[in-house]
């Protein structure tokens, strides 16, 4: 284990660093469903291509596509339809959760999840370590050395923490744990999701300071705006609007202020989908795809949590807002101007 690390952080510096920065936006792509309960296929395949033809990066077999609830054949299948839809293998232009779904007390699995790694790297995707009980039972070291063990066995691979408020097995490294994570040659990201801002931000001051390329992906989707530190992002709320999150990141690489308004709606449809109980979202995120008629219905898979019907009067309230945050011609700095 690495010499404790200082978690002060100087919030000004990251906010300069990370000026007119190039973003990378991962959207963890919703797995819709029909009124029968079977997979939609073809809406899958037509977001999942969406997706990607707005320059946001897909990600598939993530916690918004019910990977905790798919067998393995289906997880296949979500990799070929994905890839299929995307077209030829290009580096990064695909990303897909290894999740390994265990219970407490069980001991890590290391064969699953190279099991699990196999047909994701196949598919010329980045494989997302999800987290386990069996991976983050025991010390910190124990943690880290099990994830240097997969290390040894994958080309590349995406870290992610998770907070136990989301699943029991989930678990957020020390800031010193977190170090000896960023040092792992081909970890090139982690998604952080403890929905800390504090948390995200000592990271990014770590990891500019020690490895700047390293990319930690937000996962907050109550924070969208940690972008505006250093942060990439690895969302959910995204597959709900990826054309909109890819002009956001255009226009704040360009310096231009319209991003603002537009992060501000984005972050209210967040605020929406994601209150509580959170598992929901996925229902939310499904009522705002059938509104904007990318998908037949808004069912989500069976068994999951819904949302009333009458959140979609304040979805398409909110989808209204964003449209409008999208359409600005001209920034606060040209109106001031007179151009």
């Amino acid at each position: 284990m690495a010499a404790p690390t200082s978690s002060a952080v100087n919030l000004e510096s990251l906010r300069t660093a990370a000026q007119r920065r190039p973003i990378r936006g991962i959207s963890a792509v919703l797995l819709p469903f029909t009124l029968s309960g079977t997979i939609d296929w073809d809406a899958f395949a037509a977001h999942v291509a969406r997706t990607a033809a707005a320059g946001i990066v897909p990600a598939v077999n993530m916690d918004t596509g019910y990977v905790h609830l798919l067998d393995e054949a289906t997880r296949r299948q979500v990799l070929t339809v994905a890839r299929g839809a995307i077209g030829a293998s290009r580096p990064g232009d695909l990303v897909a959760g290894a999740c390994v779904v265990d219970s407490a007390g069980d001991r890590f699995d290391e064969a699953a999840y190279l099991a699990l790694c196999e047909p994701i790297l196949a598919a010329g995707a980045t494989p997302v370590i999800f987290p386990s009980s069996g991976l983050n039972a025991g010390s910190e070291v124990d943690v880290v050395g099990r994830i240097e063990r997969l290390a040894a066995r994958l080309p590349a691979f995406i870290g992610f923490e998770l907070s136990p408020l989301f699943v029991p097995s989930g678990r957020i490294l020390s800031l010193q744990a977190w170090r000896d994570l960023l040092h792992i040659p081909n970890c090139h990201g982690a998604k952080h999701s403890s929905l800390s801002r504090r948390l995200e931000w000592q990271r990014l001051a770590l990891r500019d300071r020690e490895r700047p390329e390293f990319r930690v992906y937000t996962g907050n989707d109550l924070a969208i705006d940690m972008v505006r530190y250093g942060s990439d992002w690895l969302l959910g709320l995204s597959t709900a609007a990826p054309e909109a999150f890819a002009k956001r990141d255009a226009w704040w690489t360009a310096g231009d202020d319209r991003c603002d308004e537009l992060d501000d709606a984005l972050q209210a449809l967040g605020d929406f989908a994601f209150r509580r109980p959170i598992p929901a979202y996925k229902h939310s995120l499904a009522q705002v795809l059938l509104l904007r008629g990318w998908i037949g219905c808004d069912e989500p898979c069976p068994g999951s949590p819904r949302r009333p019907d009458s959140d979609r009067e304040i979805l398409a309230a909110i989808l209204d807002r964003i449209a409008a945050a999208m359409a600005a011609e001209t920034s606060a700095a040209q109106y001031m101007l007179g151009t």
